[in-house]
């Protein structure tokens, strides 16, 4: 019985094919999951949001994020260029009384909402998306009733003033 040994011409061509694929991983790299963009709602930034306050009509800002020079959670003022976040397009005024939260995010969707329309035509016609900033109880209790109008790109950045002119 003869004992067969391996060719070391063929070792060599697996060894070779192995270091090719390696290095076709590294010039071809996988394509990394889509990050997926947050969920706006009216709780996603409130007026208590550090750096909210300084936005104005037709700013862009960035989404909430940890900033170790404040200690806290801070929006950023971001031209529109540089692949903002978010934009704040109007501001609407709640009507005094009682704070009631559900009532004051109904109110806050229902005419930001209505600007939207006006603006952009909806969302299935533009692409975009909206949400409301709300006051809080706090700020509430200190007269704040403005409520910012926010417009965002559900699939990724604002890289322009989105905000078009309306007569």
């Amino acid at each position: 019985m003869t004992l067969a040994l391996p060719n070391p011409l063929l070792r060599s061509r697996r060894r070779w094919a192995a270091v090719a694929a390696v290095a076709l991983i590294g010039v071809f790299p996988r394509a990394e999951p889509p990050q997926p963009i947050a969920v706006k709602g009216d709780d996603f930034i409130t007026a208590e949001t550090t750096g909210i306050l300084d936005i104005e009509g037709g700013e862009c800002f960035s989404d909430p994020a940890y900033l170790d020079r404040a200690n806290d959670v801070v929006v950023l003022y971001k031209p529109c260029e540089e692949r903002a976040d978010n934009e704040s397009y109007g501001f609407v005024q709640a009507a005094d009384g009682e704070w009631h939260r559900p009532a004051v995010a109904a109110y806050g969707w229902q005419e930001c909402g209505r600007d939207f329309v006006r603006r952009w035509g909806g969302q299935s016609e533009s692409g975009m998306d909206f949400y409301p900033v709300l006051p809080t109880a706090e700020t509430w209790a200190d007269g704040d009733r403005s409520i910012m109008c926010v417009v965002y790109n559900p699939d990724g950045k604002i890289t322009r003033n989105m905000v078009p002119l309306v007569h």
